[in-house]
């Protein structure tokens, strides 16, 4: 990120996410990140012509890896802001023989950063599926304002929603889930379902709330 946007941006937005590194890269993996992700950032092309999903926080990837084999047709933009979970997707999506992007993979674009900041950066971009998924609950109370998916933010996704665009949300902290509820009383987002069935991600796995299953919102604008 520039100076000048992270500026910007700790000026208006509370920074919602932990740590932006974790343990050093590998050859491989920093190769990656300086070779091959600015060739597969978003751009404006991207918007508009074809459906378009969107996943905030995809962590190492898993889901967002799933979602481009799933949607060859679609363009797959992934926004994360952890380094290493960033590098993790890079290295599971190229051959190890000569870290070309495999063909799978080629409709996936990756924002490596705030995903406010790329929804600054295309203001008039439009998605069919924005996904959420086991965001950081913050749960001390304390850093409740921590909390990603607050009505400010969830009516800032409204208005990138498409015409019969959706937000899917999950989350294994069962007191977040019916702090988002409450939160959607302040958006004109709807809710349409509370039933998902998904592949299981490393951080679903980990379950830290302890809870027996994730709860899920899909949301809509109408």
């Amino acid at each position: 990120m520039e100076k000048q946007e992270l500026k910007d941006l700790n000026a208006q937005e509370i920074r919602t996410f932990g740590r932006r590194h974790g343990k050093k890269l590998s050859n491989r993996k920093q190769w990656l990140m300086e070779n091959l992700l600015p060739k597969i950032a978003p751009k404006s092309a991207d918007f508009g012509n074809k459906h378009t999903i969107l996943e905030i926080g995809f962590g190492n990837g898993e889901h967002l890896r799933d979602l481009s084999i799933n949607n060859q047709e679609s363009i797959v933009i992934g926004a994360e802001p952890f380094a290493n979970g960033v590098a993790a997707l890079l290295s599971a999506i190229t051959s190890e023989s000569d870290n070309s992007l495999m063909e799978q993979y080629k409709n996936i674009r990756v924002h490596p950063d705030d995903v406010r900041l790329l929804l600054k950066k295309f203001p008039d971009s439009k998605f069919d599926e924005i996904w959420v998924l086991h965001p950081d609950p913050w749960p001390k109370a304390r850093h409740e304002k921590r909390r990603l998916l607050n009505h400010e933010f969830l009516n800032l996704l409204s208005k990138h929603l498409s015409k019969t665009g959706k937000i899917i949300i999950g989350t294994d902290h069962w007191e977040y889930y019916d702090w988002i509820v409450e939160q959607l009383k302040q958006t004109n987002l709807k809710i349409k379902s509370t039933d998902l069935d998904i592949i299981k991600t490393r951080y679903q796995m980990k379950n830290k709330a302890g809870t027996s299953n994730p709860k899920y919102l899909i949301l809509s604008n109408n």
